[in-house]
């Protein structure tokens, strides 16, 4: 029978033994897979409309129809990608105006695959602005050009080989800050002018603070 101490030091043992194995399975699957962030980017966004409808402090309602063509792609040469849910939430003056869903059924992205999904996010907002965010909006309602955070935020599983993954979260959301001009109409076909723009990254496996 082990005494308190004696058992005290099996249960540390035990443990550390336990980080051990669990930190060495984590070394060898990044030397043998070396697995790469997925990459999102914003390579096209539609705005045909974009106002308020009261100007007054602290009751503004904010009308909007944005559509977003997202380029995803999986660098991976040896890691597909599931994902279960990907939710794209639009913020204008760091308050959210708009979430949408994209895929209703979840779907595989193999190896070096790039995938294009589309966001039409359209509709009506109360904002609750502040005299300086009214202010900002209109200058940048005079210049033609509002700029728009799109945060991505996805539920993933990953598959390496015959091997997946359950899905799971991604603490952290994908940023992307868009600079976005108000489309204008053209022989019935709208024009944006708008620059394709990457997302940062979600930092699935790195170290978000590394330089």
């Amino acid at each position: 029978m082990f005494g308190r101490s004696g058992l005290c030091c099996f249960c540390f043992c035990l443990c550390y033994i336990t980080y051990f194995l669990f930190f060495l399975a984590f070394f060898i699957f990044w030397s043998i897979f070396l697995p790469q962030e997925p990459k999102f980017t914003i390579t096209n966004a539609s705005l045909t409309q974009f106002n308020l409808t009261d100007t007054s402090i602290n009751n503004n309602t904010l009308h909007y129809n944005l559509t977003l063509e997202i380029t995803i792609r999986n660098p991976n040469k040896k890691v597909g990608l599931y994902y279960r849910r990907i939710l794209v939430v639009a913020n204008y003056r760091k308050k959210r105006f708009a979430l949408v869903r994209l895929n209703s059924t979840p779907f595989y992205q193999g190896h070096k695959n790039t995938t294009i999904v589309n966001a039409n996010l359209e509709g009506q907002q109360l904002m609750r602005f502040k005299e300086r965010d009214i202010s900002n909006f209109n200058s940048e309602t005079a210049n033609g050009v509002y700029i728009i955070d799109v945060k991505i935020a996805l539920r993933i599983g990953i598959r390496f080989g015959k091997v997946k993954t359950g899905y799971f979260k991604i603490p952290r959301k994908s940023d992307c800050k868009l600079k976005v001009p108000l489309s204008t109409s053209f022989n019935g076909t709208f024009w944006s002018g708008f620059q394709t723009t990457e997302c940062q990254s979600f930092h699935m496996f790195g170290d978000p603070d590394a330089a």
